[in-house]
Formats: structure tokens, C-alpha cells, sequence
């Protein structure tokens, strides 16, 4: 058996604005547990207490470069994998997290411009190190996807910048999926959310049967 499943599996669900992310880690999380896996849902970056005092920070509008954006999110995801992700893996579970290290990569390097090189050091420093064993892709083209989070009201700074920057962000996803295929799959969003499930199920299988 493989030393990371022993040991727990991390498994990460990317994808933009209004990609249905959380309804997709809940429905997983439904046809796991029906499997006989001990899950676990989170999120970044409000998965701890300081993770959500980040989240209100984006929440309210605050104007941020985007380097003090970067750190803020880092200093959100540091705090979470010591307090949730490494103690779940610890105790042998499975993971599902909404966002992790590719969100960094996709919005802050392809989207803000920073240097992949230096955001990669930056996310191995928070994380201790600790990668995705595995990451679904949630991929739709962002103008469908911030025309359903007009529905909710985007709620962030973030997710108010312009197409052009979602665009940026969509296209730096692909490109991280197209560079690690083993580890990284992508699922069209654009389908009924019952078929987005589906799909993303059956390469979840794919990636745990490898370990049966």
C-alpha cells in the first residue's frame, strides 16, 4: 500500500470563481463515506479561525498588493495544515480541501504575475512541505462562472477583478494540469452538477484503485 494513503490522502478540489467547488467536495464526501472512507471537508483559506479572519479581510474590500496578498493567504495555509490537514492525515484520513496550493500558483502567479518560482518556495514553507496526492480541476470558462456568483453576490475582492484576470487564472490551471496529468485531472464544470460529480468520481476511483 501506498505510504501516503497509510498514512491519510490529501485530495484537492481547484478550479475559479462560481466552479461549484464546495457542492462537489460535499457530494464526494457523500459517495466516499458510502465506500468506507473516514472524511474530512475543508477549505481554504477559512478553515481555521485565523483563516477566516483572512477571508474577512478580502470580504470587506481591503485594497492589497499582491505580494501582502500572497502572504496572507500563506500565513492562512500554514496555520491550517498544522492544525487540520497533518493531525486528519495523521489519523489516517481522507481529505477533501476546497482551494490549497495551486490556487497560490493559478491567481497569484497567472493571475497577478508573481514569479511561479518564488510562490512555490513560498507554498512549500507553509505547507511544510506536504503537496496534494491528488487534485481535481474544475474547469469552466470564467464568464459562466462569475455569471452564477452574481446569483450569491460576489463576495471578495478577488472575485471581483476583471475577466481579463479570471481568464489569466483559468489558463494558468490548465497549464498546471497539463504539466502534472498523474496528479492533477481536469472535470468540465460546465455540466449538470450530477454529471460534474460523476466525472470527478470516476477519476477519484481511478487514483484509489491504483492502491487497493
Amino acid at each position: 500500500m501506498s505510504p501516503q494513503l497509510h498514512h491519510g490522502t490529501l485530495v484537492t478540489l481547484e478550479g475559479g470563481e462560481g466552479s461549484g467547488k464546495s457542492s462537489q467536495a460535499d457530494a464526494l464526501a457523500t459517495l466516499l463515506r458510502e465506500h468506507d472512507y473516514d472524511v474530512t471537508i475543508t477549505r481554504e483559506p477559512a478553515g481555521t479561525e485565523l483563516g477566516e479572519i483572512v477571508k474577512g479581510i478580502f470580504q470587506r474590500g481591503a485594497t492589497v498588493t499582491p505580494g501582502a496578498e500572497l502572504l496572507l493567504f500563506e500565513a492562512a495555509r500554514a496555520q491550517h495544515v498544522q492544525e487540520v490537514i497533518r493531525p486528519a492525515l495523521e489519523r489516517g484520513k481522507m481529505i477533501l480541501c476546497d482551494r490549497y496550493t495551486d490556487s497560490t500558483l493559478a491567481y497569484q502567479g497567472y493571475g497577478r504575475g508573481l514569479s511561479l518560482d518564488h510562490l512555490r518556495a513560498v507554498n512549500h514553507i507553509a505547507t511544510g512541505g506536504l503537496p496534494p496526492h491528488f487534485t481535481i480541476l474544475l474547469d469552466l470558462p470564467p464568464e459562466i462562472g462569475l455569471a452564477r456568483k452574481d446569483h450569491e453576490t460576489l463576495g471578495d475582492s478577488i472575485g471581483k477583478e476583471s475577466l481579463e484576470f479570471h481568464q489569466r487564472v483559468r489558463a494558468g490551471y490548465l497549464d498546471l494540469a497539463q504539466r502534472e496529468p498523474k496528479r492533477m485531472v481536469v472535470v468540465d464544470a460546465s455540466l449538470a452538477k450530477d454529471q460534474v460529480t460523476q466525472a470527478a468520481w470516476q477519476h477519484l476511483q481511478r487514483f484509489l484503485d491504483q492502491f487497493r
